[in-house]
């Protein structure tokens, strides 16, 4: 059987809801974030060095990372069809979006993580130097980012139901986290009815609530 080694509120999630639509019997391993630093606990350095959470266990294969594991995944079970035929243009789609979503897509999301923890963790009498250095990268270097990122989201979901086509398919599970990511940081107003419905379509999915039940509490959702 599959062990997935599954961290609280982190892209492992994905990984979940990827064997739940395949249908594969699997064990979750859960571990938990230190709830004052956020960050994984040392038990997952001893599955892999740099103790990050998806890791996939399958017999004698060990896997990491969220793409590569969901590649893995789609050629161990290649007829569920939650990929597009080869030579397709919805193929070609589906091969951008499974890397842009943990490329492009995360940088932003990820630096406005660290800068709006920075005031919070700088020693009391740098605090109000801290925040100011926070509110001007967000200001001008990364809420910019992110509204480009997501009108671009938000275009691309004008021309089809789906990310990679007018199907479901993994890339729409790789692309979950950053639109929910985005959604808890920055918010989606009126401008943007295609991201709020992509969120309302994937959390309706049956194997998307199996998910959710499998690996605990998500804050993101």
């Amino acid at each position: 059987m599959m062990i997935v080694h599954h961290l609280n509120d982190s892209r492992s999630q994905r990984v979940l809801w990827l064997l739940e639509e395949l249908g594969v019997d699997y064990e979750v391993r859960r571990y938990q974030r230190d709830p004052k630093t956020m960050l994984a606990p040392p038990e997952l350095r001893a599955i892999h060095p740099l103790g990050k959470s998806p890791v996939l266990d399958d017999g004698e294969t060990r896997t990491a990372e969220t793409g590569a594991i969901i590649e893995y995944l789609l050629e161990r079970c290649p007829a569920v069809g939650l990929r597009p035929p080869a030579g397709t243009d919805a193929a070609r789609r589906f091969t951008y979006w499974l890397h842009y979503a943990e490329g492009s897509a995360m940088t932003p999301l990820l630096l406005k993580l660290i800068f709006s923890a920075i005031p919070k963790r700088a020693p009391l009498l740098a605090r109000p130097v801290a925040k100011g250095i926070s509110k001007a990268m967000n200001a001008n270097m990364i809420d910019p980012q992110l509204a480009a990122h997501t009108a671009f989201w938000e275009a691309e979901l004008s021309r089809s139901a789906w990310f990679a086509g007018d199907d479901f398919s993994a890339a729409d599970i790789m692309m979950s986290f950053p639109v929910e990511a985005a959604g808890s940081r920055v918010g989606y107003g009126p401008d943007k009815p295609r991201l709020k419905a992509f969120l309302q379509a994937i959390h309706g999915r049956p194997a998307w609530k199996r998910a959710i039940e499998r690996g605990g509490p998500y804050s993101y959702a």
